[in-house]
């Protein structure tokens, strides 16, 4: 079964209720087996114009497990949180699962 990812590019415009967010949401990214892989400000542009603010990927075992997080009662306060104190783009992916 491939992996699912939460791929989100996010532009704080709270910081003081983004701080209060990112500390927080971790444990409910665990919860749902999921964990961080990108997490970070530092983006070099390479090619084109994505406008890229600040980049987060997170892996879960499966599609369904990363939608299952992000419409989960647990993230809801905290999704709410952080649709107050950021701008972001946020999709879901199914990660490529190569042929044996």
């Amino acid at each position: 079964m491939a992996k699912g990812y939460l791929i989100a590019n996010i532009e704080v415009t709270d910081p003081a209720a983004f701080d209060q967010y990112r500390s927080t949401v971790a444990p409910t990214i665990a919860a749902h087996g999921g964990r961080y892989l990108v997490r970070g400000p530092e983006i070099r542009h390479l090619e084109g114009s994505l406008g890229l603010k600040r980049l987060v990927v997170l892996e879960f075992p499966s599609l369904a497990d990363a939608e299952a997080f992000y419409r989960s009662d647990a993230y809801k306060p905290l999704l709410e949180l952080r649709m107050r104190s950021t701008k972001s783009d946020v999709v879901l992916v199914e990660g490529y699962d190569p042929p044996a």
